[in-house]
């Protein structure tokens, strides 16, 4: 999983620097799609599987503040 993210990341920084390029040197609509395209991917594929890997096999009771966990931090 994390090479499969590595991999994305670089695709997406690289589709993000052409868009850039097309957008200043060829043609500026082309560019904006790319770029947009490239936002898209960043946003609902990438930043999900970035997610979902890094959280992986962790609970969400120990990041939030219950009653429990402010009772902890009150005996220190």
């Amino acid at each position: 999983m994390k090479l499969v993210l590595r991999i994305l990341f670089f695709l997406l920084l690289g589709a993000l620097a052409i868009g850039l390029y097309y957008k200043n040197q060829i043609e500026f609509s082309l560019g904006e799609r790319i770029i947009g395209f490239t936002v898209l991917g960043g946003a609902f594929i990438y930043l999900p599987l970035f997610l979902y890997h890094h959280w992986k096999g962790k609970r969400l009771q120990d990041y939030t503040m219950s009653d429990e966990n402010l009772k902890k931090m009150r005996e220190k």
